[in-house]
C-alpha cells in the first residue's frame, strides 16, 4: 500500500513518533513518522492521533495536516485541536483556532474549554469577557457557570461574581454541586461569609470542597469561632481542611490552639501533614518561642521522610531563629543545596532580630554573589538588623541603593526602618529631614519611632514638635502623641509637664495592648499577663518573684520607676513594675526548670528599662541564661550583661 509521510511534505516540522510498519491505527504505537493511509478516512485518522495527546511539535504537524487536506472547516477536528493545545497550555494557539471556528455558532463545549482555560489565570478578565459574548449565541450550562465563577474569585472585587451568581439562581443551578462549590469559594475569597453560608445551606449535596471552602472563608474573615463550629460538624476532614483550620488559628494569633489542632490531627491518625500544615505549625512555634515543639516537628519531618521543600526549610530557619537558636537556624540554612530569596530573607531576618547586624550584612553580600535578587522584605530585614546594631553607614548605603541596584521602590516600611536606624544612633535632625522629604505621607508609626529616639537621647524640644505631628494624624481620639510625650517628660522628671499632658489626655488616654509573655516548660506553653492572677500556680509564682527580685538586688538591680505615673507612692510604683508579665514568666521558669538551664520567654511588647535591668541582675545571681524576645528583637542575658549592649 502506498503511503505518504508527513516528513516529505513538512520538513520544517520534527518527525512524529509513530511507526510505519502497519496500516491499522491499533498497530502503530510508536513510529518515527506520521503515515496516513489513503484507504482510511483522513478525519478519523487525525482524530485517533489527537486522542493520544501528542506533544507540541507533533501537534503542530497534525494541525498543519488538517489545513493541507482542507479539513479546516471540520468543526470536530478543530475542537480536538483546541483541546490538545489547551492541555499543553498553549493558550494563544487555542485562541486563534477558537476565533476562527468553522461554525458561526461554536458549541457550548468549546466555549467551556476556553472559559475554563482563562479561569485558571490570576486576575484574567478574558473568561468573563468570553462568557458575556457566549450569552449572545449559546446557552451556558452548569460547567460554564462553574468556570466563570472560579474566574470571578481571581478578580479584585466580587461584583461580577454576584451578577453571575444571580444568573445561576435564575437558571435553577444553585443546588448543583460544582456550581455551588464555585460560588462558595468565590464568596469565601472575598470574605463574604454570609453569602457563602446561604449557598452552602441551599445545597442538597456537599463534598469536602464545599465544607473546606466555607471554612476558608470564616478563617479569612477572622471568624475563627464559627470556623471551629463548622470544622467540628464536618463529616470528613482532609489535609486541606486541617491546613485551613491550623493556618486560621495562626492568622488570628491563636497559636496555642493551632498547635493543639495539629496534635488532634496526629492523634486522629487519618491525615498526614502536608507542606501547608507543617509551615503553619512551625510558624505557631516561632510566634510562641516553643522550641521543644518546633524541634519535635523537625524530627517528625526527618523521621517520616517528608520532602524538605524550600517553604518548609524557610519555616524551619524562622522557627529556630525566633526561638532563640540562631546557630541552629544557620545550620539549616547552610545545608540548603540551592538557596532562594525566601531562604536568604528568613536567615537575614533571624540574624537581625538577634542583633547580629554585621552577620546579616555578610549573608546579604553572599546572596548577591550567588545572583539571588533581594525583594522588599529582604531589604526590610537588613535595615532592621543595621538599626539594632548601630550600622548607620551600611544601612544608609542599602537604603539609598534600593531602587538603583535592585529595582525596589522604598515603601513606607523601609523609610520607617531607615528613620529608626538614624534615630537610635542619635542622628535625630537627619531623621527628621528624611521624614519631611518622604514621597508619601509619614504615618503615626514613623513619628512614634522618632519620638522614641528623642526619649533615648533626651531631646524634649524635638519631641514636642513630633508630638504635634502625631496629634494631627490621630483622628480616633487616642492622643498617642501626648502619651508618648508624657513618658518622655516622665523619664526626665519633668512632672509639671507630665501633669499638663495627662490632664489633656483625660478620659481619652490611649489604651495600649496589655503585656503578654509566654514560656514553654516541658512542652507546655504557659501564658502570663501584666499583674496576672489567672495562672493556677500564681500564688507560688508571686512568692517566688519576690524572692527573685530581692536576690537580684545583690546583682546590682535597683527598681526603675521613672516612667510610672507621678501621682503614685514610691511603693506603688515599685509594685507596678514588679508585676510585668516577663518577670512573672522568669519566676515561673526559675521554679520549674533545672538549675543551669536556659530560660526562653516571648513578649508581645517592647521590654521596659526596669525589666531589662532586672533580667541582667537575675542572670548574674542565678547563673542562668535568659533569652527574651520582645516585639522587636532578642535579648540574651548572661552573667549580668545583655547581647544588645544596652542598645535597643
Amino acid at each position: 500500500m502506498k503511503v505518504i509521510t508527513a516528513r516529505s511534505k513538512f520538513k520544517h516540522f520534527p518527525s512524529f513518533p509513530f511507526s510505519s510498519s502497519s496500516t491499522t491505527l491499533s498497530a502503530i504505537p510508536k513510529p518515527s513518522l506520521i503515515r496516513i493511509p489513503f484507504d482510511h478516512p483522513i478525519p478519523q485518522t487525525l482524530f485517533q492521533l489527537l486522542k493520544q495527546r501528542p506533544q507540541l511539535p507533533q501537534l503542530k504537524q497534525i494541525h498543519g495536516r488538517v489545513f493541507t487536506v482542507a479539513l479546516s472547516s471540520h468543526s470536530s477536528l478543530t475542537t480536538s485541536l483546541i483541546n490538545c493545545y489547551l492541555s499543553l497550555k498553549d493558550l494563544n494557539s487555542a485562541r486563534t483556532l477558537f476565533d476562527g471556528y468553522p461554525s458561526s455558532l461554536a458549541p457550548t463545549l468549546v466555549w467551556n474549554l476556553m472559559i475554563r482555560a482563562y479561569s485558571k489565570l490570576h486576575n484574567s478578565q478574558e473568561s468573563i469577557s468570553l462568557f458575556s459574548q457566549m450569552l449572545a449565541s449559546s446557552f451556558p450550562d452548569n460547567y460554564t457557570f462553574t468556570f466563570v465563577l472560579t474566574s470571578c474569585s481571581h478578580q479584585i472585587s466580587s461584583l461580577h461574581g454576584e451578577i453571575f451568581h444571580g444568573l445561576v439562581v435564575k437558571n435553577g443551578l444553585e443546588s448543583n454541586l460544582f456550581v455551588g462549590n464555585a460560588a462558595i469559594n468565590m464568596y469565601a475569597v472575598f470574605a463574604r461569609t454570609g453569602d457563602a453560608r446561604k449557598v452552602f445551606d441551599h445545597m442538597s449535596e456537599r463534598d469536602a470542597f464545599t465544607w473546606t471552602s466555607l471554612l476558608r472563608g470564616y478563617a479569612k474573615r477572622g471568624e475563627i469561632n464559627k470556623a471551629c463550629e463548622l470544622f467540628d460538624e464536618m463529616p470528613l476532614r482532609n489535609e486541606v481542611s486541617w491546613a485551613v483550620m491550623i493556618s486560621g488559628f495562626v492568622g488570628c494569633d491563636r497559636n496555642i490552639e493551632a498547635l493543639g489542632c495539629f496534635h488532634d490531627m496526629l492523634y486522629e491518625g487519618k491525615v498526614k501533614p502536608n507542606e501547608a500544615i507543617l509551615v503553619s505549625v512551625l510558624s505557631a512555634c516561632a510566634h510562641l518561642g516553643a522550641l521543644d515543639q518546633g524541634k519535635w516537628v523537625h524530627k517528625y519531618i526527618d523521621a517520616t521522610a517528608i520532602s524538605l521543600t524550600n517553604n518548609i526549610v524557610t519555616a524551619l530557619i524562622d522557627m529556630y531563629a525566633k526561638c532563640g537558636k540562631i546557630d541552629r537556624a544557620n545550620q539549616v540554612f547552610c545545608r540548603i543545596p540551592k538557596r532562594d530569596v525566601f531562604n536568604y530573607t528568613s536567615m537575614i531576618n533571624g540574624l537581625s532580630i538577634h542583633g547580629r547586624g554585621k552577620d546579616a550584612v555578610q549573608v546579604f553580600s553572599q546572596m548577591l554573589m550567588e545572583n539571588v535578587m533581594p525583594n522588599g522584605i529582604t531589604i526590610l530585614g537588613l535595615l532592621n538588623g543595621c538599626s539594632h546594631s548601630g550600622l548607620v553607614e551600611e544601612g544608609s548605603s542599602v537604603f539609598l541603593r534600593m531602587e538603583s541596584s535592585w529595582g525596589i521602590t522604598p515603601k513606607i516600611e523601609h523609610y520607617g526602618c531607615y528613620i529608626d536606624l538614624l534615630g537610635r544612633a542619635g542622628h535625630l535632625e537627619k531623621a527628621y529631614e528624611v521624614i519631611r522629604s518622604m514621597p508619601m505621607q509619614p504615618d503615626i508609626v514613623i513619628w512614634r519611632s522618632l519620638l522614641s529616639a528623642c526619649k533615648i537621647h533626651r531631646d524634649v524640644k524635638l519631641g514636642e514638635q513630633i508630638a504635634r505631628h502625631i496629634e494631627l494624624l490621630d483622628h480616633n481620639g487616642h492622643t498617642e502623641g501626648k502619651v508618648l510625650l508624657s513618658n518622655l517628660n516622665a523619664s526626665l522628671g519633668k512632672w509639671e509637664r507630665v501633669a499638663e499632658l495627662r490632664h489633656l489626655i483625660g478620659e481619652k488616654r490611649n489604651q495600649c495592648s496589655p503585656g503578654h509573655s509566654w514560656i514553654e516548660v516541658n512542652g507546655v506553653i504557659n501564658e502570663f499577663r501584666v499583674a496576672d492572677r489567672s495562672h493556677p500556680r500564681i500564688a507560688q509564682i508571686r512568692e517566688k518573684l519576690g524572692e527573685v527580685l530581692k536576690r537580684a538586688q545583690l546583682g546590682g538591680y535597683i527598681s526603675n520607676t521613672s516612667q510610672v505615673s507621678f501621682d503614685l507612692s514610691e511603693e506603688d510604683k515599685e509594685q507596678a513594675v514588679t508585676n510585668h508579665s516577663e518577670k512573672l514568666a522568669v519566676a515561673f521558669g526559675l521554679m520549674s526548670t533545672e538549675p543551669g538551664t536556659s530560660i526562653r520567654i516571648v513578649k508581645n511588647l517592647r521590654t521596659c528599662d526596669d525589666c531589662h535591668s532586672a533580667m541582667k541582675a537575675i542572670s548574674k545571681v542565678y547563673n542562668r541564661e535568659l533569652i527574651i524576645r520582645d516585639r522587636s528583637r532578642f535579648h540574651t542575658f548572661k552573667e549580668g550583661a545583655c547581647s544588645c549592649n544596652d542598645y535597643w
